[in-house]
């Protein structure tokens, strides 16, 4: 007698998927052995072409069909096939891990440009520095000019009392009042308290 030959797919021996992940649903060790052989190429074919990574696809596989063990109780028959469920969350699954991440490569490149970021706004400083000047400048303009001389030379080019005096041809007591006076002057101007 001659034997049957099947063309196509071989004839299941044993339960399907379905029947497994009932089983499984139970605790049964045994039937997701038996799930874990009919699905592992299909969830690592799945996540690998979605990650394009392989140590990541099968980390990823990997914890697919651990969720499989631990959710196989959710399989309903009436939504779909044992495959089709399985397949989703690994579809789920790596989506979620190239979201994470793009999210994490986001996070990375705000936290450099922030990193490169000036920790104060330049702008504003212009602005203040440029008002500053300019009530100095009037302020400046209300001194008397040998005040405003001395207060030039010694403060703004750095001259010791001493050469403000030679350059101005005017004693040394006089430079000194004349400063000290300016000084206490564009201080009230100004507003600074001591």
């Amino acid at each position: 007698m001659k034997e049957a030959v099947h063309i196509g797919e071989p004839v299941p021996v044993g339960p399907d998927l379905e029947e497994l992940l009932g089983l499984v649903a139970r605790g049964d060790q045994e039937a997701f052995s038996r799930v874990y052989d009919m699905v592992c190429g299909p969830v690592l074919g799945l996540v690998r072409s979605v990650l394009r990574d392989p140590a990541q696809s099968e980390e990823v596989a990997q914890e697919v069909l651990l969720e499989v063990w631990r959710m196989a109780a959710r399989y309903r028959h009436d939504k779909g096939s044992g495959m089709t469920w399985v397949l989703t969350l690994a579809h789920r699954r790596a989506v979620d891990r190239v979201r994470s991440a793009q999210a994490a490569s986001d996070r990375e490149q705000k936290a450099a440009l922030l990193d490169r970021t000036p920790s104060f706004d330049e702008v504003t400083e212009q602005v203040e520095a440029r008002l500053e000047r300019e009530q100095v400048r009037r302020c400046l303009r209300t001194l008397t000019e040998l005040q405003r001389q001395s207060v030039t030379l010694a403060y703004y080019q750095g001259l010791l009392y001493r050469e403000v005096a030679e350059l101005l041809s005017v004693p040394l007591g006089t430079v000194k009042t004349r400063l000290r006076d300016g000084l206490i002057r564009l201080r009230d101007c100004l507003g600074v308290t001591v």
